[in-house]
C-alpha cells in the first residue's frame, strides 16, 4: 500500500505564519506537521509516500531532502502551477501512486490517535473508499445510512444538502469527516470522470458525492478516536499539548 499526504494547501487560517512558511512545516514540539504524518505512516508499515506541494513548494522539497525522506520512499507531486484540491491532487499523483493497490490518503494538518492498521483492516475489497469519520461537533457532515454507507452531505448552518434530491436527510447518521481515507485504485477512473465535469480542481468530497449512489463509500468510526485539525493560530498551544499526549 502507498500513501498520499495532502500538503499543498495555503494555510490561510494560520496567517501570518504561513506568509513565509508552508503549513506542512509548522513546528509542534520540535516536529513539523509533515513529520508527524510521515512517522505515523511509517510506524504502520507504509513507507511509499507521495506528498503534494504548492505553497512554498521548494521549502518542503528541501526539507524532505535534508531529512533523507525520514527513511521512507517519498515522491513529490508538484502543483505549483495550480492548486488542485484533494480530488484533483489525487488524480494528478496517479502515476506516482500507481493503480494496482489501495491508497491511504490523509491531510497533513490532522493529528489523531488512529490505529492505521485497524483502518486498513476495515476496508473491504469491493468498497471504493473507507472514510475515517466521527460524531464530533462541526457545521458540515457526511450522511450515512444504517449500514454505514455514505448517501450525502449536509451543512447544518446553512441547511444545504447534497445531493439536493436526497429525501429526508434527517433520517441519516451525521458524521464528520476526519481527513483520512483508504481508496480503492478504481477511484482514479471515477476521479477522471469528475474532472471532466468540474475541471482539474475538485475535492474528494465532490468525488464521493458523485459516487455514493452507485458505489460503496463506507464510514469507519475508530474506537476511542481523538483528533485535532491544526488550523488556527489560537489553537497552536492546544495542538502542541495534543501532539505531546499522542506520544
Amino acid at each position: 500500500m502507498k500513501a498520499m499526504i495532502f500538503a499543498a494547501g495555503l494555510g490561510t487560517r494560520l496567517k501570518p505564519i504561513t506568509d513565509t512558511l508552508p503549513k506542512a512545516l509548522l513546528p509542534l514540539n520540535g516536529k513539523t506537521l509533515l513529520q508527524y504524518q510521515i512517522e505515523k505512516l511509517s510506524n504502520a508499515g507504509i513507507s511509499d509516500i507521495v506528498v503534494n506541494v504548492h505553497h512554498f513548494p521548494d521549502q518542503i522539497i528541501s526539507y524532505l531532502h535534508e531529512h533523507r525522506n525520514f527513511g521512507c520512499n517519498i515522491s513529490v507531486s508538484d502543483e505549483r502551477e495550480q492548486l488542485l484540491d484533494t480530488g484533483g491532487g489525487l488524480l494528478k499523483a496517479a502515476s506516482l501512486l500507481g493503480t494496482e493497490d489501495n491508497i491511504l490518503a490523509c491531510n497533513v494538518d490532522i493529528l489523531s490517535n488512529i490505529d492505521i492498521q485497524q483502518l486498513v483492516a476495515a476496508h473491504r475489497p469491493n468498497d471504493i473508499a473507507t472514510l475515517v469519520v466521527s460524531p464530533r461537533d462541526t457545521q458540515r457532515y457526511l450522511l450515512f445510512d444504517n449500514d454505514n454507507n455514505m448517501v450525502g452531505w449536509t451543512n447544518i448552518g446553512t441547511g444545504e444538502t447534497k445531493p439536493s434530491t436526497l429525501s429526508n436527510p434527517a433520517a441519516y447518521h451525521r458524521l464528520a469527516f476526519s481527513g483520512m481515507q483508504i481508496l480503492s485504485p478504481a477511484i482514479f477512473s471515477q476521479a477522471d470522470t469528475v474532472r471532466k465535469e468540474k475541471g482539474d480542481k475538485f475535492s474528494l468530497i465532490d468525488l464521493y458525492l458523485s459516487l455514493c449512489s452507485t458505489h460503496t463509500v463506507k464510514a469507519f468510526v475508530p474506537a476511542g478516536y481523538r483528533m485535532m485539525d491544526v488550523g488556527k493560530i489560537a489553537q497552536l498551544m492546544q495542538a502542541e499539548q495534543f501532539a505531546e499526549d499522542l506520544v
